[in-house]
């Protein structure tokens, strides 16, 4: 082998770390956290809506809490609230425009819609539970993913407070 190959494989020094650089924040980071399921409305209207918030700050009474320094998003922090259906449209408009294989969502409980159940169904807090909890690592799955931090809808769905069904899909610019 030649000297040049040689070169080519050594390590790079890396730098000495220091506390601050090992237990600070890390240098991109994208915390989302679902909470506060809301059940409202009555028989077939009636539906669960959940807040979608930043974790640093758990006194915001919102759907969804959203904080970054990712510099493609425009806010830093927001909070939203979102229904199953706002998933789902999410969860639509990547596999309709995006190039990224796009995680499952937590299952629809058909069964537990039928009527004349004894229970009350996918109104039960555990199912509730288990539905935020899918819910908050699809949504960290899909933030999480460097093709899809540009989509517009994603935007819209973390950031704004209602989502723009007949926007424009496309990629952010930073």
């Amino acid at each position: 082998m030649s000297e040049a190959a040689v070169a080519d494989t050594r390590r790079l020094n890396a730098k000495p770390q220091d506390l601050t650089d090992a237990y600070g924040p890390p240098s991109n980071f994208l915390e989302i956290d679902i909470f506060n399921p809301q059940t409202v409305g009555m028989g077939r209207a009636r539906y669960t809506s959940y807040e979608l918030r930043m974790r640093r700050d758990l006194q915001i009474n919102c759907f969804a809490s959203f904080q970054t320094n990712l510099p493609i998003f425009k806010l830093k922090e927001s909070c939203v609230r979102r229904r199953y259906s706002d998933f789902e449209w999410l969860k639509n408009e990547l596999e309709r425009d995006s190039k990224i294989v796009v995680p499952p969502l937590p299952g629809k409980a058909l069964k537990r819609q039928l009527p004349f159940r004894g229970d009350e169904g996918i109104f039960e807090e555990s199912f509730i539970e288990e539905r935020r909890q899918g819910l908050e690592q699809f949504i960290n799955k899909i933030a999480g993913h460097p093709l899809a931090q540009n989509e517009r809808c994603l935007h819209m769905f973390l950031q704004e407070e209602t989502i723009d069904r007949n926007y424009v899909p496309g990629k952010v610019r930073q």
